[in-house]
């Protein structure tokens, strides 16, 4: 889910992802029986609310059916490198502007229909004219697509761009078949090692490997996401031996708890921006001094310590390290409640109370009640609204922008540009870094990481949101659990990976 690979240190990122401990597998590891060998059990706690990325926003749906049932032509190692997936080579022109994709063999969808180069004219151009994800304008940049043939796409681009190969790697660069789209909500038609067994809505995914499956076998035969309200149940569950694997603790100081032989705590990390979101549209933080009060007035390290027990890192943007255009920005708005309180005298804010809405996940919840209690000694009252999420959150929030304030963990890949757009739920004005953007997606490499990293700095500086920390990724599994994924440098939980020792 990354975007153009302009990327070396990714690959020392993932060198540095600290496995707390690991131990070797045992019979019990593994359930006992051969069987349990075959399959596992993953616990999530952001259950997706139907099966269509196309339509509906957040990382639930990708990260349930990226590389799973869906693919890319292209896709994402561990490392975060481009690597080959349904186009098993391409070229580009001189100009930067045409990519000629060689398509792989053999390739058929869950239904039984071939894969064709029909296939990827279709679901990209469906993406232009169909799509309501927002995600959506990663395509714009494509003028036109041909089909010379049933193996060859040649995909031609209005302009040079350092970022479309790499967005390619995300969910809008999934290929669907041309008779498969009638029911995206609750069927999932794909290429990917895996098909959709059963969907219980709010439960659980039940995935079958294929048996057709035109690249190499997964070691499982089956794999159930099992989705649980709050990390406590999921941490239960693991030692009942009812799941075999913790995707991501939402609660890490529940950690503790499994330091032993029987299991294995693995943490890395993710491009996951924690985001406290302020309405810049309308509202108490429509005025840019407001917002740089609540800058002030937020502690993040203490945020992160206390909500967080400490893992995770500060930024102080919305890019992540593993990005080529991070820059440390986390001294551009100090902690400073004096001056926090001066801003909000000088807004004529003191006491006025704002909605605060916080979707009901663990790790935003315990975010919320830090920062009211940091922004009420400022003189800011912040009325907590818990809101459902997906359902709720995303109709009211994200959707309808009725909210001054929240707070969520934008998962996506390199999303600033998406995020910060007038159009998207926080309202930025991006009037100001649409041109430098456009000049740093056409130019050269050099010019791609300098033009980017000002926008990053632009966004900070404007006060837009603040960005309390980068979400880490802690996966808690059984100790004969082979394959995890410490870093998470994708839309997708690959499970073709995961095995048992």
């Amino acid at each position: 889910m990354k975007t153009p690979r302009i990327m070396t240190w990714v690959a020392a990122a993932a060198a540095t992802s600290l496995l707390i401990t690991g131990c070797s597998a045992g019979a019990s590891d593994t359930g006992g029986d051969a069987q349990k060998k075959d399959s596992m059990t993953i616990a999530f706690t952001a259950e997706p609310v139907n099966l269509d990325f196309t339509s509906t926003s957040g990382v639930a749906i990708p990260e349930a059916l990226m590389e799973n049932v869906y693919e890319s032509l292209v896709r994402l190692d561990g490392e975060g490198e481009i690597q080959p997936a349904l186009a098993k080579d391409w070229t580009l022109s001189d100009d930067r502007k045409t990519y000629t994709f060689e398509l792989q063999d053999g390739v058929k969808f869950s239904n039984g229909a071939d894969f064709t180069s029909e296939d990827v004219k279709y679901s990209y151009e469906r993406v232009q004219k169909d799509w309501k994800n927002a995600l959506k304008s990663k395509m714009d940049i494509v003028e036109s697509i041909e089909t010379p043939d049933d193996s060859t796409v040649t995909i031609e681009l209005k302009k040079p761009s350092n970022t479309w190969l790499f967005n390619l790697t995300s969910l809008v660069g999934a290929v669907f078949d041309t008779e498969g789209t009638d029911d995206l909500a609750n069927e999932a038609v794909g290429t990917g090692p895996f098909a959709i067994e059963k969907f219980t809505r709010g439960q659980s995914i039940d995935f079958a490997a294929r048996d057709d499956y035109w690249g190499e076998k997964p070691s499982l035969n089956s794999v159930q996401f099992k989705y649980f309200k709050d990390a406590v149940s999921a941490s239960n569950a693991l030692k009942s031996g009812e799941i075999d694997l913790v995707s991501n603790l939402q609660a890490p100081e529940l950690a503790g708890e499994f330091q032993s032989d029987d299991y294995q705590i693995v943490s890395g990390t993710t491009n996951g921006e924690v985001v406290l979101s302020m309405n810049n549209a309308e509202g108490i933080f429509k005025d840019k001094k407001a917002r740089e009060a609540v800058m002030h007035a937020i502690d993040r390290k203490a945020v992160l310590d206390t909500a967080w027990a400490g893992y995770g890192e500060l930024i102080g943007s919305m890019v992540p390290p593993t990005d080529p255009y991070y820059e440390d920005l986390t001294g551009v708005w100090k902690y400073d409640p004096k001056k926090a309180k001066q801003l909000v005298d000088e807004a004529g804010i003191k006491g006025e109370e704002f909605a605060f809405t916080v979707p009901n996940l663990p790790y935003a919840k315990a975010i919320s009640e830090i920062v009211s209690a940091q922004l009420e000694e400022v003189g800011l009252k912040a009325k907590i609204s818990t809101q459902e999420f997906p359902a709720v959150w995303l109709d009211k929030t994200f959707t309808e922008h009725d909210y001054d304030m929240s707070v969520i963990n934008h998962a996506e890949p390199r999303d600033i540009l998406t995020v910060f757009s007038k159009d998207y739920y926080i309202g930025y004005d991006d009037s100001t870094i649409k041109e430098l953007a456009d000049k740093a997606d056409t130019g050269t490499e050099d010019e791609y990481i300098s033009g980017m990293k000002k926008i990053a700095r632009t966004i900070t500086e404007d006060a837009a949101s603040d960005f309390l920390f980068l979400f880490p990724n802690l996966v808690i599994a059984k100790s004969g659990v082979e394959g995890i994924p410490a870093n998470r440098v994708s839309d997708a939980f690959k499970i073709a990976d995961l095995s048992w020792s």
